[in-house]
């Protein structure tokens, strides 16, 4: 038996019992569960180790690195530029930059570019990983290219390319890159434990990711053959999951696949985008994310062959993926972990952990976590 350790408000004690569920009988190495409306802490929970030798307790500040939910923090990042009017969704790239306005990319708005509409999914000339480490370079480079399908068309995943388009952007049209924003207005004025690009400093207290050798990015197509685009994104380069151990990987800008969280800090977040006003402190209006949860594109996505809907960077709930009410949205990410807020609710949820799934949707550690959670409420 797995010790579990944090708090867990009774009317949620199933949500504990799925927690110590998924150690028991899903392969759990190491994670943590948290649940905040506004301010208030309703479940905060974490266990089991952070190598797959279980010999290191996972702790309660112990940061993993939580891969595509590191989206919903850049949409979030954006939410607040726009509030403080640095930009607008509608307003185009081009407008903040020019070099933007090639290969029929002029009229690309911001709002269909965080939707996964521009058609810069990935590069078109070979490339390795470590291109992603040079923001500047990897950004002008999808920037200037020619997009694999006509602009706002259809929606493809960016998997990793929208983190270089999204921070250059933000830098362009607010003077600060993701990496910036959120050292300066999540971790210093708002005190969440969320990186992007992870300081030394922190190092001794992230866990190693674990996976197994099969999984890599190509492998999330559920399509038998892959289209150019789905090359593009999801194997040049194809991904190998250890990546995200390297100091490299950890140090870079990639707001897109490298943030580093504790899921109390996500919970937290979350919970400030649907909190009342004048409840305690938050990143963004109301009003700022109301209009970055409004949908911009839905249908079966051109990389990933599933239904998803888009707001201006977060996934918007058309599925059930983040429980039954519709409004909800948030983002999660490649082998398991997720932070999404529910407005009806009231609630901000986020699950992290290092043993990575193979499931692209469905993995059952998510399900029994938000059945719990639901089933409480």
């Amino acid at each position: 038996m797995t010790s579990i350790d944090g708090y867990c408000a009774s009317k949620f004690e199933r949500v504990k019992e799925a927690f110590e569920h998924n150690f028991n009988a899903n392969d759990e190495i190491g994670a943590s569960v948290s649940i905040f409306s506004g301010s208030d802490r309703l479940v905060d929970l974490w266990g089991g180790h952070t190598d797959h030798e279980r010999s290191a307790p996972w702790q309660e500040d112990t940061l993993v690195n939580v891969w595509s939910t590191t989206k919903g923090v850049m949409a979030a990042c954006f939410a607040a530029a726009v509030d403080r009017g640095a930009l607008n969704y509608d307003d185009k790239v081009a407008d903040h930059w020019p070099e933007f306005a090639v290969g029929g990319k002029q009229d690309v708005s911001v709002g269909a570019l965080l939707s996964h509409q521009s058609g810069l999914c990935g590069f078109r000339s070979p490339a390795a990983t470590e291109d992603y480490y040079d923001l500047e370079t990897a950004a002008a480079r999808l920037a200037a290219a020619e997009p694999f399908w006509p602009p706002r068309s259809q929606s493809g995943y960016h998997a990793i390319s929208i983190g270089a388009l999204g921070s250059a952007l933000l830098k362009r049209a607010e003077g600060r890159y993701v990496q910036q924003f959120v050292a300066d207005e999540l971790n210093i004025a708002l005190g969440l434990d969320i990186f992007v690009g992870l300081p030394s400093e922190h190092a001794n207290r992230c866990s190693l990711l674990i996976a197994p050798p099969e999984l890599d990015s190509a492998a999330t197509s559920t399509s038998p053959e892959l289209s150019e685009a789905q090359i593009a994104t999801l194997a040049n380069p194809p991904l190998d999951a250890m990546t995200a151990n390297t100091a490299e990987w950890r140090a870079a800008d990639i707001p897109s696949a490298n943030g580093h969280a504790t899921a109390r800090a996500l919970a937290e977040l979350y919970a400030m985008h649907v909190s009342k006003p004048d409840t305690g402190p938050r990143l963004a209006s109301q009003k700022a994310i109301q209009k970055a949860t409004q949908p911009q594109c839905d249908g079966v996505d051109a990389i990933l062959g599933i239904e998803a809907r888009w707001g201006c960077g977060f996934l918007l709930n058309s599925t059930g993926l983040y429980g039954p009410n519709p409004n909800a949205f948030g983002h999660s990410g490649w082998g398991g972990s997720f932070a999404f807020a529910d407005p009806d609710a009231g609630i901000g949820i986020a699950y992290t952990m290092n043993r990575m799934g193979t499931d692209l949707v469905d993995d059952p550690r998510n399900g029994a976590l938000i059945e719990a959670i639901y089933a409480s409420l």
